[in-house]
């Protein structure tokens, strides 16, 4: 996973990542930012010691963190058929594409860990 930490006088610290996880990078800019680096860590944590997958809901894009993996799902793949019947006249499909997108646990762990050391939240 290739990624770049910004410091962008506008809208503060941001990471910009390769298109196949752009979902991870709009986890950590808008659902974490510096704020919740530490309750990521502690969930780390708490899945290396139980070996039980946890769940952080956000507000549009859930983590489900297992010792395997960190597994990223925004809100918008779990529309009910009803909200979708909505746009069947405009030929409109839900794409999954950026709607789901994942990584390894250690590649998870060094991308938390460096965006703690960048954002000054350790």
């Amino acid at each position: 996973m290739e990624y770049q930490f910004i410091r962008d006088p506008i809208s503060g610290l941001r990471i910009k990542i390769n298109s196949e996880h752009a979902l991870v990078g709009r986890w950590l800019n808008e659902e974490i930012g510096k704020e919740k680096v530490a309750m990521v860590q502690a969930l780390i944590s708490s899945v290396k010691t139980s070996y039980e997958p946890v769940t952080l809901k956000g507000q549009e894009i859930d983590l489900i963190l297992s010792k395997d993996e960190a597994l990223f799902e925004a809100h918008a793949l779990h529309q009910d058929s009803e909200d979708l019947l909505a746009y069947q006249d405009d030929d409109l499909m839900l794409e999954e594409n950026g709607l789901v997108s994942g990584c390894g646990f250690e590649d998870f762990i060094d991308l938390i860990e460096s965006w703690a050391d960048f954002s000054g939240s350790r």
